[in-house]
């Protein structure tokens, strides 16, 4: 009898499990939107999950099937989403629409406070009081104020890898490099503690960063996908992004960091500073040590992985393309002359050229395929196809702007797998299909503090050397097919040299 209920449970589950992907993956089908028919489970993610393409790619193949479609479906396994591929309609959604798509599908479940409760992670009104309060943080003038801090960093940097390298040269993963670079930004900019990890390669914040934050890695890859696509199982075996030592870690800054500031009546142009003068008005959301440190987390996991890997590809085009990095140190070198080897943020906000390599550069390699946005509100889209009809999307449903394919459409640029800085002094660029920071008021917070931090590396490091292709330089860029995020397969290899800089180093 026993028996005869269990096969009965199972062949009823078995039924409800069927129907249910049915319904899921037949879901553009009944719409009539364009789409590739997909496979259970695995919807249109087949081809990345066994590795044979990466993410980014993958979305832009199927973005390139339909090149007369304002968007069409994508079933990230088992979810439906539309992918949006017209920049005027993404406009129309992400800015006049906003209150219609206004959170993100989160990365990680309550299990991680330090990660669930950050400004990524939050939604609706949460997210509103949070922009609000944190916005400040990074106008320009908190940026100018973080410039000496930033160049400091930038100087170590730059210095370290000139004395290292010698005349002789040096192959660097700059990856690496970078990572400590922005470690020790971040560090200075954002929590208040000074480090330099080229003189102390091994402190505590960068390893502990490196650990938490290794997207190339098999079993971080796992945990995220996990938490992103199957959040009950992730719940189910208790499949956390950060473990308690590095949630420990940074809550213990976050508090030493508060408790000294309060004592000694210190005060900082960062986020934190904010957050502690927001504790005790009657108004906006209420802060204790658990949300600060949520707060400046995902600042670091920004500051750490995601800028350090944009001027990773960065330093990768700077140093495959001599035509460019001889016009850039050129533009360097007259601003170091202008300022007597005392470069202003002034000064370098000026540089046209060095604004152009950083903004083509983005274009290239914008951090992710798309731009993710969750309905909140049922709303009618105009029709996917000229002879198609009108589609409604409900609550719930997943909402993908496609900023890569568009940045590598050759409908808005003209050869657009080519790294051309000129393509943005000569006024080409349309802004509508350039959003490497995202769109709307759910773009990159932090946006002037990324650009700012790239700009001042690259000054420093062409200053003190010269890059140049070392043999493991991948061209064309290979891109990792293990990870969603956008990065180089093996890393991104230069040689670097210290260079006779025509301006003294002061």
């Amino acid at each position: 009898m026993e028996l005869s209920t269990l096969l009965l449970t199972i062949v009823v589950a078995s039924i409800c499990l069927y129907y249910f992907l049915k319904s899921k993956l037949t879901y553009f089908e009944r719409l009539k939107i364009p789409h590739v028919k997909p496979i259970p489970l695995l919807g249109n993610m087949a081809p990345f999950v066994f590795g044979r393409i990466a993410h980014v790619e993958l979305v832009q193949k199927l973005y390139n099937l339909f090149p007369d479609a304002k968007y069409f479906g994508f079933y990230d396994f088992s979810t439906p989403t539309f992918v949006i591929r017209d920049p005027e309609l993404i406009s129309t959604m992400a800015i006049k629409q906003f209150d219609n798509f206004s959170d993100h599908n989160g990365f990680a479940s309550e299990l991680d406070p330090i990660a669930s409760k950050n400004l990524f992670n939050l939604q609706g009104d949460h997210w509103r009081e949070m922009r609000k309060l944190l916005s400040p943080s990074f106008t320009s003038s908190k940026m100018k104020m973080m410039f000496q801090l930033m160049s400091q960093c930038a100087e170590n940097f730059a210095n370290s890898l000139a004395t290292e390298s010698g005349k002789i040269g040096k192959t660097y993963d700059m990856k690496d490099v970078l990572c400590r670079y922005a470690n020790d930004t971040v560090a200075t900019c954002a929590f208040g503690i000074s480090i330099d990890s080229f003189k102390h390669p091994e402190n505590e914040f960068f390893v502990l960063g490196r650990k938490a934050l290794n997207f190339g890695g098999k079993w971080v890859s796992f945990v995220f996908l996990m938490n992103r696509y199957f959040t009950q199982f992730a719940k189910l075996f208790k499949l956390r992004m950060f473990g308690p030592k590095i949630e420990n870690f940074f809550k213990d800054i976050v508090a030493n960091t508060v408790k000294a500031r309060d004592e000694q009546g210190i005060v900082r142009p960062d986020m934190i500073q904010l957050m502690m003068e927001t504790r005790n008005k009657d108004s906006g959301p209420e802060f204790d040590i658990d949300e600060m440190t949520a707060q400046a987390f995902i600042f670091f996991i920004a500051g750490f992985e995601g800028i350090s890997t944009a001027m990773c590809f960065m330093a990768h085009e700077v140093g495959v393309n001599p035509d460019v990095q001889n016009k850039l140190r050129e533009e360097i070198d007259d601003v170091l002359k202008q300022t007597n080897g005392k470069p202003t943020y002034e000064a370098i906000h000026r540089m046209k050229y060095l604004d152009a390599v950083v903004n083509e550069s983005l274009r290239l390699y914008p951090g992710g395929a798309f731009l993710d946005r969750k309905c909140v509100k049922e709303t009618k889209l105009p029709p996917a196809t000229p002879n198609g009809e009108p589609s409604t999307i409900k609550p719930g449903d997943s909402v993908w702007f496609s900023s890569f394919s568009l940045h590598r459409d050759p409908k808005y640029y003209s050869h657009p797998d080519k790294f051309d800085p000129e393509r943005f002094l000569n006024g080409n660029v349309d802004n509508s299909v350039y959003m490497p920071f995202g769109i709307g008021p759910r773009i990159c917070i932090a946006n002037r503090f990324a650009l700012m931090e790239a700009k001042v590396m690259l000054f420093y490091l062409l200053w003190r050397c010269d890059l140049e292709p070392d043999i493991r330089t991948r061209v064309p860029m290979v891109f990792q097919k293990r990870t969603i995020a956008i990065t180089a397969v093996e890393g991104f290899w230069l040689k670097l040299r210290a260079r006779n800089s025509k301006v003294p180093v002061v």
